[in-house]
């Protein structure tokens, strides 16, 4: 389905309730209310569920989809509703119906608001040229592995001296890219970002209490634009990789962060950066969890297993599985012809 962001217009959570009715399990009354709400074009509109909405939608760390999951699973075990003939049809019917309500919302709103533009950031930020950002990250890697300190301090490079070989093993180090942060993507001053082998995860900090009506997002198969309306974008530029359009969205989590998920096109691949001419990674030290890779199916865990294997045996220097498979018929080919002079022998 496209892109339905627009329902974080409100918090997620209503400020005036206590905490402990913000996280209280629901009951099915209350799950009852809420599949009404969503497959009702004309409950849409109203707002009246929002709060319980709200609600739920937090309980599915914010996850439009996942939480679109348990209606229908909800839907499915005490009604007859998924057994019905016109269900596709119906469906399109309804997400048709809420988008238009949708669009004619926002017009009505931009003609209310008029020409206001959307009030400026008070607190600004400098720009860093790249340049800087990436020397100052490959810096510490230098120190620590020239002087072996594992609390190695971060310093500039023209004031550490350097011999030719720590150059050269800088150099190296700056090529292959910037280490991975926890989610394998990286951290920057604007933004922050993580991935796995099918999604990639952008985080944005914005104002507390912004409006998703105050957001400007731009999603194509190959292009990104993000930012507030009124300002320059926070994030623009052509995609590392395509993506498929239809299962990315955006989000505003928590009233003071803008996450964009990005669904990877080619789910086999790591990803350098997001937007090509940003600071890249080195993707040879992404490290999966390995509780993602139960979730995979037999066949694709092995792959990724044996891609990771790879990875690890090329940045040790060391031969990779395919490599190693080519020595052993080697091997097993030498020991059967002794008679023969192998030692001018070269693997392809």
């Amino acid at each position: 389905m496209a892109v339905i962001s627009e329902y974080e217009e409100e918090p997620a959570v209503d400020a005036s309730l206590p905490p402990a009715a913000a996280s209280a399990p629901l009951k099915y009354s209350q799950v009852a209310a809420a599949a009404a709400s969503a497959l009702a074009p004309e409950a849409s509109s109203s707002g009246k569920h929002d709060d319980l909405l709200g609600q739920l939608l937090q309980q599915h760390k914010g996850q439009p989809f996942e939480l679109l999951r348990s209606v229908f699973d909800f839907l499915g075990r005490k009604t007859d509703a998924l057994g019905s003939q016109l269900l596709e049809s119906r469906l399109q019917d309804i997400v048709a119906s809420v988008k238009d309500q949708i669009a004619k919302k926002r017009e009505l709103e931009a003609a209310s608001v008029g020409s206001k533009a959307v009030p400026q950031v008070e607190k600004k930020v400098e720009p860093v040229k790249q340049d800087a950002v990436v020397q100052e990250k490959a810096a510490p890697v230098v120190v620590a592995e020239t002087n072996g300190a594992k609390d190695a301090k971060v310093v500039k490079s023209e004031d550490v001296p350097a011999s030719s070989d720590d150059k050269d093993e800088a150099e190296d180090s700056s090529s292959k890219g910037l280490a991975p942060n926890s989610g394998n993507g990286a951290d920057h001053e604007k933004y922050s970002w993580t991935q796995t082998l099918s999604e990639v995860t952008v985080h944005i900090p914005i104002p507390p209490g912004t409006k998703s009506r105050a957001v400007s997002c731009e999603i194509k198969k190959k292009h990104l634009k993000v930012g507030l309306k009124g300002q320059p974008p926070i994030l623009e530029g052509d995609l590392y990789n395509p993506i498929t359009v239809d299962d990315s969205l955006w989000s505003i989590e928590d009233g003071k962060t803008l996450a964009v998920l990005l669904t990877k096109s080619n789910q086999m691949e790591w990803w350098k950066n997001v937007v090509k001419g940003e600071p890249e990674i080195d993707t040879q030290k992404v490290e999966p969890e390995n509780s993602k890779l139960g979730d995979l199916d037999p066949e694709t865990r092995q792959t990724v297993e044996k891609m990771m294997y790879d990875q690890r045996q090329k940045a040790m220097g060391l031969p990779t599985s395919e490599e190693k498979q080519k020595q052993d018929i080697l091997k097993n080919f030498m020991k059967q012809h002794p008679e023969m002079d192998f030692s001018k022998a070269k693997m392809c």
